[in-house]
């Protein structure tokens, strides 16, 4: 009886079965009945209405991105479509009606694609990768070795454009007529299409008509006259300098133009140079903004972190993990520790040293960038009153917060009792337009200033715009040097320069606890090549942090040794970012830090670039290095700025 009924569920569940495979086998059928249909209709489609679209610049082993286009009138372009690449069978699904697809060249090639009765073929040569290192490398080089940086600058850009149209299939003297244009009706204009740079650009101009109008009515003379009573020698003027810059600390480009367009006139009469103003206005702007808790930088920086750990698949919050890494920011913390050596020591070396004898000599650099104004004849009449510069400057500098505050604002997080007011004012910042807020506070300042000017009848509205538009025009030197910045910055991110850079370190076989250290590097010679510190983050947050993890774990660390490594390589990015970002002539912020201070741009590089060495490399090998293998913070930092310290008292000499 019981096998009786054990025959009877076999053979249910064989007919079961049966009829579940006969099904599956029709679906089958029917499924390849289907593209077999829709080969057969490709067949009938006109070649005249089917086009290949391929991104022109080609670089070797990075996927190029390749689009078919059909106009057929009847063809359903939400279907998948079969083709043929290069003899094997693809099927492209369709993304917003388009087809997109793919290709790596690893070498030269013959391209074939074949669409029904549609065949198209292109011989395809990539540009070598290790090219991608050629433009930023010649502008660097040109710019440090000739102290020119229009020449630089261009001549980087060219080279790009003419090694691209090379290897598009041109001849030389063809590609080189061809990478001239393209430097100004591709590069340039695309450049000035982004909203940031405009931004930027507007933002430094109005800032320059402030200043001018500012200067003019006396405003900047009462400033002087008021901080004279605190700055009284050279090292009290730097060091309220450098206060100021850790003062305006939400960001960078706020605090390169506020500080050395304020300081400028004080640190002239204290017969400090401007390489020294642009040195101190530099390496406090992005530091304070790269450590502060409520900048326009924690945004970005919280965003990449994220990206890598979602790569990772970690469960940690990307906002401790940014607070956790503040500990081992070893080149921004220090790089402050050092300029206070500097200053209360009196003391310089290399050519920062030459620049501060020729200022106490009174040979101080006399460039003028931005308008100063400071011998118009109304200038010297004017009776000085510090506030028609002070309400100004207070107008932009807290407009700049409120404006972020607003355009960031969150009313549910703002009312989320669970979150505390520092994180909810931390993420409202990083969540903000930082461009906007920026905008609004320098139209705010340069309004009132016209006020101040005209309501105390120093000058007619008249006038005032006069002299607000004379300061625009001097900041065309400054536009033009970070149009062509900008511009060789999007010639490096086409050729793929940081990819180049990265798989380097992600090729090297290494251990882990050299890796934060090795990151650093990298970060620096990226931010160095493409004069970009967040440009150079949204390339490695996201490609080494994966690395980190993955090389720790392959090395047998437990889980609190490898988030220890983690954490260092998260520092080591922004760090090295900031590194190579001052050490490099084409870089936005120092560009903008010589504008601000009237210092010549290649004077300022090369005054600075010594002391940021210095800083850079005892930070790496007595900072990260050491860090990565455990040794604690606390003891790190007095470590390190007891070495800074002796560098100081040792190869700095006292300046008359």
């Amino acid at each position: 009886m019981i096998d009786r009924e054990h025959r009877k569920i076999s053979y249910r569940s064989f007919v079961f079965l049966f009829s579940l495979i006969i099904s599956f086998s029709f679906s089958l059928i029917s499924s390849a009945g289907q593209q077999i249909e829709s080969l057969a209709d490709l067949s009938d489609f006109n070649p005249k209405n089917i086009s290949i679209e391929i991104n022109p610049i080609i670089i070797q082993d990075i996927s190029v991105e390749i689009e078919v286009s059909i106009n057929e009138p009847n063809f359903d372009r939400s279907s998948n479509l079969p083709i043929k690449i290069n003899g094997s069978d693809v099927i492209i699904h369709p993304e917003n009606g388009k087809y997109v697809f793919q290709h790596v060249f690893k070498e030269k090639e013959e391209l074939t694609i074949s669409i029904g009765g549609f065949s198209f073929s292109k011989t395809v040569t990539p540009v070598p990768l290790w090219m991608s290192v050629i433009p930023p490398l010649i502008a660097i080089l040109i710019a440090l070795v000739f102290r020119e940086v229009y020449t630089a600058l261009f001549l980087g850009l060219l080279s790009g454009t003419t090694i691209l149209f090379i290897f598009q299939g041109k001849s030389f003297f063809i590609a080189l007529f061809s990478g001239l244009f393209a430097i100004i009706d591709t590069y340039i204009v695309d450049t000035m299409k982004d909203q940031g740079h405009i931004s930027i650009i507007l933002f430094s101009m109005m800032i320059g008509g402030m200043v001018a109008l500012i200067t003019k009515n006396g405003g900047m003379r009462g400033i002087v006259n008021y901080l004279s009573k605190y700055a009284a020698n050279a090292k009290s003027g730097q060091f309220i300098t450098w206060l100021l810059g850790v003062a305006i600390f939400f960001d960078d480009y706020a605090n390169t133009l506020i500080v050395g367009n304020t300081m400028r006139p004080v640190t002239d009469r204290l017969k400090i140079s401007r390489e020294k103003l642009a040195y101190i206005v530099d390496s406090t702007a992005a530091p304070v903004a790269a450590l502060a808790l409520t900048t326009t930088w924690i945004g970005i920086e919280i965003a990449y972190i994220q990206e890598g750990i979602n790569a990772i698949g970690l469960d940690e919050s990307a906002y401790l993990v940014f607070i956790r890494s503040l500990s081992t920011r070893f080149y921004p913390i220090l790089t402050l520790a050092f300029m206070l050596i500097l200053i209360f020591k009196g003391r310089d070396f290399g050519p920062m040293l030459k620049a501060e004898k020729r200022a106490r000599a009174g040979e101080n650099e006399m460039e003028t960038i931005v308008a100063s104004g400071d011998t118009v004849e109304e200038g010297e009449t004017l009776k000085a009153r510090w506030y028609n510069a002070a309400i100004p400057v207070f107008i932009v500098v807290f407009g700049t917060f409120a404006g972020l505050v607003i355009t960031g604002w969150d009313s549910k997080l703002w009312n989320n009792p669970e979150v505390s007011a520092f994180t909810k004012f931390s993420e409202i910042i990083g969540n903000s337009d930082s461009y906007v807020a920026l905008l609004w506070a320098s139209m705010s300042g340069m309004f009132i200033a016209v006020i101040l000017t005209v309501g105390q009848k120093i000058f007619n509205i008249r006038k005032s715009i006069a002299y607000m538009i004379e300061g625009f025009s001097t900041m065309l030197n400054a536009v033009l040097i970070l149009i062509l910045a900008w511009s060789l910055a999007k010639i490096t991110q086409n050729m793929h320069t940081a990819d180049f850079l990265s798989q380097i370190l992600v090729n090297m076989h290494l251990s882990p606890y050299l890796l934060p250290a090795i990151t650093f590097l990298l970060s620096a010679v990226i931010a160095f090549s493409t004069g970009s510190s967040w440009g150079t983050m949204a390339i490695l947050y996201p490609l080494i942090l994966p690395v980190s993890w993955t090389i720790s774990q392959n090395h047998g660390l437990d889980y609190d040794a490898t988030m220890l490594i983690f954490n260092n390589v998260v520092s080591s990015i922004l760090a090295g970012s900031v590194f190579g970002d001052h050490c490099s002539p084409i870089s936005d912020t120092t560009i903008l830090s010589s504008l601000a201070s009237s210092c010549n741009h290649i004077d300022h590089v090369r005054t600075q670039l010594p002391y940021a060495l210095v800083v850079g490399v005892v930070g790496t090998l007595f900072g990260t290095l050491p860090a990565a293998y455990g040794v604690p913070f606390y003891i790190l930092f007095p470590v390190n700025i007891a070495i800074l310290y002796f560098i100081v008292v040792v190869f700095g000499r006292k300046v008359a």
